[in-house]
Order: structure tokens, then sequence, then C-alpha cells
């Protein structure tokens, strides 16, 4: 079976003689083997199991423990993900199980599938007999194991301890493990385990909850926290507080403590680069390219007007040539002529030459006045192009009445166009003056004539967008100066009201009897004025909008800051605001309250959904389980308190767990509470000081026993700790 993994295997199995145990520890968190009598195990690994699949040749290898992550690349890990084989601390899936235990002989260096060494393996407290009944049949079928011997891994501890002095024969092992705590009094040098008990609270649920609580804060960075990195995280920054509320209320109040307190997690992170600003040679040289091109494209200009120009004159002296040429043709043969000049009249070419004529005088930049008497020229033209104006109607024939009437309506039409381009020409010069005397405004006192400017911006804005509203409402409001609440009839203008007043009424006077409207002139005066529309809103932008407008461009040329309002009703897309580029606290990850928060589940599991006591009360549950216990037993107990495993590792464990016992415990009752030496190996190291006994092989059971006595005795089976 392929198996990879950065652990070396081991070369000296066969050194060892077969008398030699093999100790393990099977943990939920992670698995250790070794042999008796050292201090050491030899091979330690995540007790968890991965089987993906290669993505070139489609081979299912199995990952066991810590893998290298730039080897994942290589898998399909998709539909694999890691498995544990422990539910709550007690082994169920003995198919992962088999797989451990296969890369554990492996790396310890056997060589075949037989085991021939006796195996002394760790359980939790009152371990189901179907699972250990499980274990033995995998250890002895399988590997042929000849004898096997079950402990607990907290006992084991506990002993380990008390041989070194670190506690006494009367005393509690409390265990905080991976996914389970566990609570064991000791009597005589002996667990009782009648008064042992359980919480499903461990490491696992501290680091689930840290886990939550990082993405929650920070769910840019969720890819970030991994499994194994919260867990490195939590065991570096995290602690028991000695009191929880009084430690919340100083972060809550942000004293110079609780910065003290708070931890930083700077995330991988590359600074912009950074632009430096030009030189002055770099501006002068821009500059110099600038006027380059700028002179270059006045050089286009010009060529432009003067080949414009050109063609202008060109196609004025032909225009004048072929009036010259028409002054000599024949009355009769002045038709033929023009059409083929491609012209219809003689006024036809005439007005051809007054738009070439102010064509070339405005594309050689002659003034304006000059254009006032052109247009004086114009007029004079436009009176002999209509001769029949000033001719009184009697005087005139049939056809020169018709020709009258023609005439007439085209100048009209010329005088109308005329004084639309007069009124325009006004309104440029009005324009041009206001900004000549903003211009001088601002360059006296720049910061007055911007406030100004915006204040009366924003008067105007106010004005138009309440004559919208007004409009929108017909005059009225529902309190608030906003559309709203309001009928059809409200929604409805002055003009619009006026109309619906004339239809009623025509409606309810005209409507009874014979229909007869229409015959009296008064009828088509009330028609007329129901037709007319006196609504004078929406005839186009009025002088407020038009000066609104004049302002916001104004402010966009000397105020970059400024934004001008989207006008009522229009649909244009909101400019997007641009994004502050990424710093470095971005990619800072802060630990405050979460250091101490996520511990606390030990204490308080209701927390998380678990409806189970803390540590604290569990040493008090276990004592009251003993069976008839004097208060000086009581007493020995809480004098020799011993904390092991994982999650003991917390810096303030001690006293916080001390401090909760003695709220529970009678007042002057003695408590010490102590950590082992190593909460982590002291279990294993216990074990394998314990194999090395001489009265170890009575404490197992054979394969033969086990085939000759089956499960039965396996449920009576109880290791003895003091040999």
């Amino acid at each position: 079976m392929p198996f990879i993994s950065k652990i070396q295997r081991q070369s000296d199995y066969n050194l060892f003689p077969s008398s030699t145990p093999i100790v393990i520890d099977n943990g939920a968190s992670y698995f250790r083997i070794g042999w008796a009598g050292e201090t050491e195990p030899r091979v330690i690994f995540r007790n968890i199991v991965q089987r993906p699949r290669h993505k070139a040749t489609g081979e299912t290898v199995t990952i066991v423990g810590d893998h290298d992550p730039a080897l994942l690349k290589y898998f399909d890990c998709t539909r694999s993900g890691p498995r544990s084989a422990f539910d709550s601390d007690v082994v169920y899936q003995f198919e992962i199980m088999e797989y451990i235990l296969d890369f554990a002989f492996d790396r310890l260096g056997a060589d075949g599938s037989q085991i021939d060494h006796p195996v002394l393996i760790t359980e939790c407290v009152c371990n189901p007999v179907q699972s250990r009944s499980k274990m033995a049949e995998l250890l002895f079928e399988t590997y042929g194991v000849p004898s096997v011997a079950f402990g607990v891994d907290a006992a084991f501890s506990y002993k380990y301890n008390q041989q070194l002095g670190v506690c006494d024969k009367d005393g509690l092992a409390i265990c905080p493990g991976f996914t389970t705590t566990h609570v064991i009094p000791f009597i005589d040098g002996e667990p009782v385990y009648k008064g042992s008990c359980r919480t499903n609270i461990g490491g696992y649920h501290i680091t689930d909850y840290l886990k939550q609580l990082l993405s929650l804060k920070y769910p840019h960075h969720m890819a970030r926290f991994t499994w194994e990195k919260v867990e490195d995280l939590k065991m570096e920054h995290c602690y028991i507080a000695p009191d929880y509320v009084s430690e919340v209320r100083l972060f809550q109040n942000g004293d110079k403590e609780a910065e003290d307190k708070t931890r930083c997690w700077q995330l991988p992170w590359i600074p912009p680069p950074t632009e430096e600003p030009p030189s002055e040679e770099e501006i002068a040289r821009k500059a110099a390219i600038k006027e380059k091109q700028g002179q270059r494209l006045r050089e286009m200009a010009e060529a432009k007007r003067s080949s414009r120009i050109n063609e202008l004159e060109n196609e004025l002296h032909g225009l004048e040539f072929l009036l010259q040429q028409l002054e000599h043709v024949a009355e009769h043969d002045i038709q033929s002529f023009l059409s083929a000049t491609g012209y219809v009249s003689r006024q036809e070419i005439e007005s051809a030459v007054q738009k070439v004529t102010q064509s070339l005088r405005k594309a050689k930049g002659e003034p304006k006045g000059d254009q006032a008497e052109a247009e004086e020229k114009t007029d004079s033209a436009t009176n002999e192009r209509f001769p029949l104006i000033n001719i009184p109607d009697n005087m005139l024939t049939p056809e020169q009445l018709k020709e009258k009437r023609r005439q007439l309506f085209l100048k009209t039409t010329s005088e109308g166009r005329q004084r639309a381009k007069q009124k325009r020409f006004e309104s440029e010069l009005e324009r041009e003056k206001k900004n000549q005397q903003d211009e001088e405004k601002r360059l006296e006192n720049p910061e007055l004539y911007l406030e100004q400017l915006h204040a009366k911006y924003k008067d105007l804005t106010e004005k138009v967008e309440q004559r919208k509203r007004l409009k929108t409402n017909g005059n009225h409001t529902n309190g608030n100066n906003f559309p709203g609440g309001v009928g059809r009839g409200e929604r409805l203008n002055a003009a619009q009201r006026e109309r619906m007043r004339l239809l009623t009424t025509a409606a309810f006077d005209r409507g009874k009897g014979e229909d007869t409207f229409g015959a009296r002139d008064e009828d088509w005066q009330l028609y007329k004025l129901m037709s007319k529309d006196n609504d004078d809103d929406d005839e186009g932008p009025d002088q407020d909008e038009a000066e609104l407008a004049r302002l916001s461009s104004r402010l966009q040329e000397i105020d970059p800051t400024f934004v001008p309002k989207l006008e009522l009703g229009t649909s244009q897309p909101v400019e997007v605001p641009r994004p502050r580029p990424l710093t470095k606290e971005d990619f800072q990850i802060l630990f405050g309250v979460e250091r101490f928060r996520c511990p606390e589940i030990l204490f308080r599991p209701n927390w998380i959904a678990v409806d189970q006591a803390g540590l604290d009360e569990m040493a008090g549950i276990s004592m009251r389980r003993l069976p008839s216990v004097s208060q000086d037993v009581e007493e020995r107990l809480t004098n020799s308190i011993l904390i092991t495993g994982g999650s003991c590792l917390f810096p303030g464990m001690s006293s916080r767990l001390e401090a909760g016992i003695r709220m529970i415990r009678p007042c002057g009752s003695p408590i010490r509470v102590v950590r082992a030496l190593d909460p982590v190996l002291d279990a294993w190291r216990g074990a394998a000081a314990y194999a090395t006994a001489s009265q170890f092989l009575t404490q197992t059971f054979s394969r033969a026993d086990y085939y000759e006595k089956g499960e039965d005795w396996l449920r009576r089976y109880q290791l003895q700790y003091t040999l």
C-alpha cells in the first residue's frame, strides 16, 4: 500500500527481542508509538487518514497524518477529505484504524505483516466493550500480536507524575483532551471509574470556535484560516482569563492593558510600487514635447484653415462669375441656362453667394460687426426677393396673390430664423459677460467666490426640485415636501385641472337629451379652451434650470471635488466610487477577546450549545459520585489535582481551575492544582514505564485467551496500575 509522509522509517526494529512490548498512545488528535523503556516515542503523527487519487495515473494513495502541502497539487482531494477513526474519543471506524496501524508499524520498522511483540495500547475511560473487542480482533487476527493490554491514558499520566512526586496517591486527574474532557478520582494509586465523569468539550471545539470567530471578523481572509493554521494560532495566543467578566470589560473600555494583550498576525503583503515625483529635467522634457506637439497641431490647423479659405474663395468667384453671365443672358434663355448650371432661380444663386460669403468671413475670423453689416445687406436683399409683399391685393392678379402668400410665408420664416439667431447671439454675449464678471470676482477672493457659488448652486437646486415636486403633486404636498399619498386629481397641475373641469361641465350640460355639441360658436370656443395646453413647465428648461446648468459647469471647472446632482427623472448611471488602495493594516489579523473567549468554553460549554458541566463543576460531580467517602478523603483528593492533556497547556488554566473548585468546596478546604510535567507525552511515557515492569505480562491477555474466553472476558478486563 503506497504511503505519502514526511516521517522517516526506523531501521532498528529487528534489534529488539520479541519480549519487548510496543507502546501505543492512541489519542484522538495524535498517534504515538514506540518501545517500552524508552523516554520518547519513535513515531508521532496526526491520527487522520486521507485517500485521494493521483491526477495523472488515477491511483489511490493513502496519506496518513501530516503531509507536505506542496504534494497535494498532484492529487484530487475533492472527494476524499481527512477522516478520523474516532467519535467522541471512541474508536468506531476500524477500517481507518487499520490504515493508521499499518502506517505506524511500517514506520516503526516492521518488515512483514506479523507483529511478534506484546502491545500496550491506550483507550478512553470506560471504553465500550464493542470498541475494545474490535480493537483486540484487529490486533490479533490482522497483525498476529501475541498479547495485548488496554490502559487509560489519563491514568498512565497520573501514575507517571506520581512516581516523580508531582501528585499524591489520592487525587483527581482532569484531562481536557481533543474531543472530550475526563475527570478520574484516584484512591490509593488506583483509578475509581465509578466516580469518573466526561464532558464532550475539548481542543477540537476550541479550534472550531476560533475559526468561526475569525471567519466572521475577517470574511475577506477566510481562505487563510485553515484548520492547521488556526490550531497553531490557538496554541500560540489563547489563554484562560482569571475572571472572564472583568477581562471582557477591560477590552470593552479599550485601556492600555487591553492594547498590550492584543496580538497581531501579519498576512503576506507586498506594498504597491510608489511613484516618485518627476524631476525638473523630466518636467522640462515633457513640457518641450507638449509644446512641440501643440505647435504641430497649430500648423496643421492653419494649413487646414488656409485650404478651406481657398476653397471658399474659388467657390465665391465661381458664383459671382455665374451671376455676371446671367446678366448677359436673354430673358427666354434664362431657364435653360440655370438648368445647365444646376440652379433653379437667380435667388438661389444669390442665397448661395451669401452663405459662401458668411462662411468665408467666419473662416477668416472677421469681427461680428462685419457679420451685422452682412445681415443688413441680407435684409435689403430679402426685400428685393419679396417684391409683392408691399403691393395691395386689389392690384394683383390671382397668380400674383398666390405668389404673394408664398413670399409672405417665406419672409415670416426667414425673420423668425433671424430673431432666433439674434436671441442666441445676445444670450451668448450675456453668458460671456457673466463669466467675465465671475472670473474677476474669483481672482479678487477665490475662497469667498467658491463659497458663494456653492451656496447659490444649493439654493437653485432646492428651488428647482421644489418646483418639480409641486408639478408632480399638483401644488399639493403630504406634509414632508415629498410626493406620495396623493390621488390622481392631486397629481394634475392647474392647466390640467381646468381642462378636467371644462370636460366635466360639458358632459353634464350637453349630455342631456339630444347631442347638439358643435352647433353653436361657443361650443367651438369651449373646444379650443379644452385643447389649449397652458402648461408652461413642459416647454423646456426655464431660466433657473439654465442658470443651474451654468453654475454646475462653472463649479466643475474650478472645484475638482464638486459632484453635480443628478436631475430628477433622469436615469444617468451613478459613478461607482473608486476603492482605496490596500494597505498593510488590511492584511493584519488582530486577536483581542478571541484569545480568552474561545478557551472559556471549557468552563462554559453552553456557549456552543453543549448542555454539560464545565471543568470546575466536573471535579465536584466526580467527588459526589464516589461511594461513601469521608471528609478527609475529599480533602486529600482536592489537595492533589493533576491536569493533563493537550488542552491544559493554556496559560492561566491552573489558577482558574483552582478558583472555580474553591467556590464549590467548603471554606478552608485544601486545594492544590498542578500541571503534569509534559501534558502531551506523559501518557505515553507512563505507559512505556509501566510496560517495563516484570509483572506486566500478568496484566495482558493472549491471543489464545481471546479465542477461548471471547468478548465477555474483555468486558471484565481491567488493568491494575500498581504492580
